[in-house]
Order: C-alpha cells, then sequence, then structure tokens
C-alpha cells in the first residue's frame, strides 16, 4: 500500500510495462494502443504533479494581474459596475489565499519527514534510558499519534479497496478538514 501519489504512479506504470503488455493481445493493435496511451498519460501525470501546485500559483498570479488592470480601466467599472464590486471581492479572497499558500509542497514534505526523523530519535533516545516507568507518557503519546495517522492512512487508501468495511472508515476530507480550518 503506497499513499504517496508519485509512488503509485511509478507502481502502476511498472505493473502495465512488466504484466499488462505482456498480456495483450498482438494481434489486437488496439488494446496494445490504449494500454501504451494510458502508459503515456499516466507519466505525464507523473511529471505535471510535482509542479501542479506551483501551476496553479501562477496562474493565480496572473489572473490577480489581470483582475487589477481590470479595475483601474474606468470604462469597465462604467459599464459592469456590479460585475467589478463582486470581481474585487474575488480578488481580495484570491490575494490572501496566495498570500497564505506561500510553502512548497516539497517543503511540506520536507518538514513531514525531517520531524518524522526527528520524533523517532527521541523515542529511541527516551526509551535507551528510560525505564518503562518513566516512559508510560512518552508511549501513550505515540500510540495516540500513530492511531490518529493510521486512520488517515487507511481513509487515503479507501478506493484501493483493502478495507473490509470501507464505510466505517471515515472520509479523508473530514479527518483533514482541521487544517484548512486554520487557515
Amino acid at each position: 500500500m503506497q499513499l504517496r501519489p508519485d509512488i503509485q504512479i511509478q507502481s502502476v506504470l511498472k505493473a502495465m510495462n512488466d504484466v499488462v503488455l505482456p498480456a495483450l493481445d498482438p494481434k489486437n493493435p488496439l488494446a496494445q494502443e490504449q494500454a501504451r496511451l494510458c502508459m503515456g498519460m499516466l507519466s505525464v501525470m507523473a511529471g505535471q504533479l510535482p509542479l501542479q501546485f506551483r501551476f496553479d500559483c501562477d496562474e493565480l498570479t496572473r489572473l490577480l494581474g489581470l483582475s487589477n488592470r481590470l479595475q483601474q480601466l474606468d470604462e469597465v467599472g462604467r459599464l459592469a459596475p456590479q460585475a467589478i464590486a463582486s470581481l474585487r471581492q474575488d480578488t481580495e479572497r484570491a490575494a490572501d489565499v496566495l498570500a497564505r499558500a506561500r510553502a512548497e509542497p516539497s517543503e511540506v514534505l520536507a518538514a513531514v519527514r525531517a520531524l518524522r526523523a526527528a520524533t523517532s530519535k527521541v523515542v529511541r533516545a527516551a526509551c535507551e534510558k528510560g525505564e518503562a516507568s518513566e516512559t508510560q507518557g512518552l508511549e501513550r503519546a505515540v500510540l495516540s499519534a500513530s492511531k490518529e495517522q493510521l486512520l488517515r492512512d487507511r481513509s487515503w487508501v479507501l478506493g484501493q479497496g483493502w478495507e473490509a468495511d470501507p464505510k466505517a472508515i471515515a472520509p479523508i476530507e473530514s479527518l483533514i478538514a482541521h487544517v484548512s480550518a486554520k487557515e
């Protein structure tokens, strides 16, 4: 079970190349062509995935520039006053969103990985030196955090069909909603 889309895409491409394509009937050129088209699209997606956030931020920056130019045109304000008022509100919200989108996704992932490693070092160091009675609080904290993360991980891959009772797992949107609510 892989959680990261970049690894998932590479796994699918490998399975397609190593198992599916060789199993397709060579006398069926349409099936061969479609399989290769699917693989090509997955390859394109794999290349776009790390750039998607920056692509969206760039588009938002450009749209903010256009919006600001449109608001400065007297004739547009005269011809479409209600639309310009709405555009001003949307521009303010968009500028706020862009200002809050400062960290790159790769920076967030690097911070996650660094914090995982540092947390692991703390747990190992404390457990090596401490008695079981001294590390009970540490154990409770780690188990609680692990339980929460495991629930999110299971919800994240619900679509892969591993869960015996998928309805028992909360949708990922509800489990990570607090992140957006804090912004």
